[in-house]
């Protein structure tokens, strides 16, 4: 059980055991007079409100200047001045309630503007603008103007589009040339195609006083063609780079001993053999054995084991984890790019790259539909020049097949769809994380769990603390008051919740490795490990029991079991309903995960299982023909996170594996997902419909204008019509 120091102690009222030494002689080993930013990840801020205490909380820590947190991230953005550690930070946000790690703010893309939605917008901006004015001018040749009146406004019109177009179409130019290096046709291919045929259509009948040009028409579908893009992009806004969040939970700096000189270094000052002290509440900088000292180690977020460990010399530790109680002195063993974290982070890296290669509806539709389109038009001009050998007819005609033709709907298809589905899903407390992730989801038919942090919670719930007598309660919760342990703090929101008023006791003080000790009218009072408090007894399977005991009296058990989140076995029910398969993968022990697969009715369970094993497995059910959904929180689910076909992780979650996932659950409850699956079913359905409306429109329009039935003008108005259809018809999604 993880041990505080008592409250008396100067600078340390409430403190979750992270003052193993004096903490003046901690603030003294810090650089003076230099204003440092560090960065915290918060995974249990949920509301405003939880906004409001973090801050609170964050500033009362003398030396202090300026706090503000980042719901959507779940950051909190500290300006310290002289001596703020950010083990001292994380310790005022335990004792407020919060569980906190530290950052490292080189490792993270600023939360600044969103340049790719800016350049997006300004680009629709200007095609919209334009499109209007050239429209506007364009009244008075559709009114009947002739002669010099009528070309005059054609030149104005083409000072007005030549440069909009130029500008607005960049990114289509861009991607269609990029394609075309690469020997590929894409669908932005037959859009820079129709743009500049038509445009250079347009100017050659200005040029020889024609009674047509089509300016307009090529503004309009720029508009309709970046609307679409920028829909896009608002679905792949969220995303970010797992690897980049694994990067930033690597410790920054350590405390490194020397000559029995304690010096702070930098992360990529250390090497092999080093000794490193490190202090309560700290993740561990390196990979190595320890050396002196007895704790506590979390490993919950890297291994998926929802007991603390004990921690002594010989004990071989690795990067990431977390020290609960007492300082550690460790020798390291692996250090910055040879450590099991980073070796993660690799893994993870791996992982993205191979998803990357999914092919979205909208890409295959892509490949089939620009070749047929570009010899179509090619087949229509060659077929009227030599017809009629008139150049400048078999130029329009081609014109109008490509702008008719132009894939306005396909491309608003996809985007339209997840847009509205998004922002349905978004109301249900689900975020879209990736444009594609709702085509993944609907295919998916396996769904694999993480049990420590996803079905259940992190800290468990005590069984039966009412049935205890009243001076127990009230010892318990006395005893508990003080420590950040996972237990403890179990025992104390039990007592807190049982009404009872926590006894005043004396001379609190935790032995790490074993449990509390404080003294109660004169007698000792121990609560904690049974060997130590001479506590024994059954405990139910996949539970566990912490032995209180006072003076020479009977040790009494508080026995613990996980606590299942809101809407699991609800969740687990609906996704068997709707013929999925559920597994369950968890690094935690086996009696504890066969007790949580018996409750839920899960049948395929494994325990003890390592992230580079989660992430085979994931494989092997992928190679095996299965569409994996994988959901999972903490950092031993990074790497199956991102190998899967598509991927949700709570908000609660460590930061890296929200990052890796395709999806995040805004809320505690897991009920959202079979939701959001039978969503993304209707959503693709909604876009093979869209599909379905662009091949109706197309097989109708298009021999119109191979035959010669539509002028360019009239190909814009049907493409137009085709692309609002689409538009009506993906917001009717259910």
């Amino acid at each position: 059980m993880a041990l505080a120091e008592s409250p008396d102690i100067p600078g340390g009222a409430g403190c979750p055991g992270c003052f193993g030494t004096d903490p003046q002689a901690m603030v003294a080993r810090l650089r003076e007079g230099q204003a440092v930013r560090i960065v915290l990840s918060v995974p249990e801020l949920s509301e405003a409100r939880d906004m409001l205490a973090v801050e609170r909380a964050l500033e009362e820590v003398a030396g202090v200047r300026a706090a503000r947190v980042n719901l959507t991230r779940r950051r909190a953005e500290i300006e310290a001045g002289t001596g703020v550690s950010p083990e001292a930070l994380c310790a005022a946000l335990a004792v407020a309630g919060y569980a906190a790690r530290e950052l490292d703010p080189g490792a993270l893309e600023p939360a600044g503007p969103d340049p790719g939605g800016r350049d997006l917008l300004m680009r629709l901006g200007v095609a919209g603008f334009a499109a209007m004015n050239v429209m506007l001018l364009s009244i008075s040749v559709w009114s009947g103007a002739e002669g010099a009146t009528r070309d005059m406004f054609h030149w104005i019109s083409a000072l007005i589009a030549l440069p909009a177009a130029a500008f607005a179409g960049q990114p289509f130019y861009r991607s269609a040339l990029a394609a075309l290096r690469r020997g590929q046709l894409n669908m932005d291919v037959p859009i820079t195609l129709a743009i500049v045929l038509t445009l250079a259509t347009s100017v050659y009948e200005t040029a020889q006083s024609g009674a047509q040009a089509y300016f307009d028409a090529t503004l309009m579908l720029c508009f309709f063609l970046l609307a679409g893009r920028y829909l896009d992009h608002r679905t792949r806004s969220a995303a970010r780079s797992a690897a980049q969040e694994l990067a930033a939970l690597e410790v920054p700096r350590a405390t490194r001993l020397r000559d029995g000189q304690e010096e702070t270094v930098a992360q990529a000052d250390l090497a092999a053999g080093d000794l490193i002290r490190v202090w309560p509440g700290s993740r561990i900088p390196v990979d190595g054995v320890v050396t002196e000292g007895i704790s506590e180690l979390d490993r919950s977020l890297l291994t998926g084991e929802s007991q603390p460990v004990a921690a002594g010399p010989g004990l071989a530790v690795q990067a990431g984890e977390v020290n609960l109680v007492g300082p550690l002195v460790l020798r390291a063993t692996a250090v910055g790019r040879d450590t099991s974290l980073h070796a993660l982070t690799d893994l993870v890296a791996v992982a993205e790259s191979g998803r990357s290669q999914y092919s979205s509806l909208a890409d295959r539709a892509a490949r089939l539909y620009a070749p047929g389109v570009h010899l179509l038009a090619a087949l229509a001009a060659v077929g009227w020049l030599a017809g009629t050998g008139d150049l400048r007819l078999a130029l329009n005609i081609a014109a109008a097949v490509l702008i008719i033709t132009c894939p306005c709907a396909l491309a608003l298809a996809v985007p339209a769809v997840t847009t509205a589905a998004s922002g349905r899903l978004f109301r249900r407390g689900v975020l879209i994380k990736d444009a594609t992730a709702l085509e993944r989801l609907a295919e998916t038919d396996i769904v694999v769990f993480d049990k420590t942090g996803t079905l259940t919670l992190s800290e468990p719930e005590v069984q039966g603390f009412a049935e205890l007598p009243q001076r127990m309660q009230a010892l318990a919760a006395g005893v508990t008051a003080v420590s950040a342990h996972p237990m403890a703090r179990a025992i104390a929101r039990a007592a807190q919740a049982a009404g009872a008023v926590p006894a005043p006791l004396e001379a609190v003080r935790e032995v790490p490795g074993f449990g509390i000790e404080a003294r109660w009218e004169g007698q000792r009072l121990r609560i904690g490990r049974p060997d130590w408090t001479g506590g024994a007894g059954p405990v139910q399977p996949g539970g566990s029991a912490v032995w209180m005991r006072l003076g020479e009296g009977e040790a009494v058990a508080i026995t613990l079991r996980d606590r299942l989140r809101p809407g699991a076995r609800d969740t687990v029910e609906k996704l068997r309903a709707q013929g999925m398969r559920i597994c369950l993968l968890s690094g935690d022990r086996a009696p504890a995960v066969a007790a949580l697969a018996w409750s839920l009715g899960i049948e395929d369970w494994r325990a003890a299982v390592l992230p580079q094993d989660k992430a085979a497995h994931i494989r092997l059910l992928s190679a095996q023909g299965g569409k994996v959904l994988m959901v999972g929180d903490g950092l031993n689910d990074t790497a199956a996170l991102a190998a899967a076909h598509v991927s949700i992780s709570p908000a609660t979650g460590l930061e890296a594996a929200r990052a890796a996932s395709d999806m995040v659950l805004l809320q505690a409850d897991l009920s959202a997902i079979p939701a959001a699956r039978q969503t993304a079913i209707s959503a693709v359905r909604r876009i093979r419909g869209n599909f379905r409306i662009a091949t109706v429109y197309n097989i109708l329009a298009v021999p119109l204008a191979v035959a010669g039935l539509c002028s360019p003008l009239i190909a814009a108005a049907a493409m137009s019509l085709s692309s609002v259809t689409v538009s009506l018809n993906a917001l009717r999604l259910r």
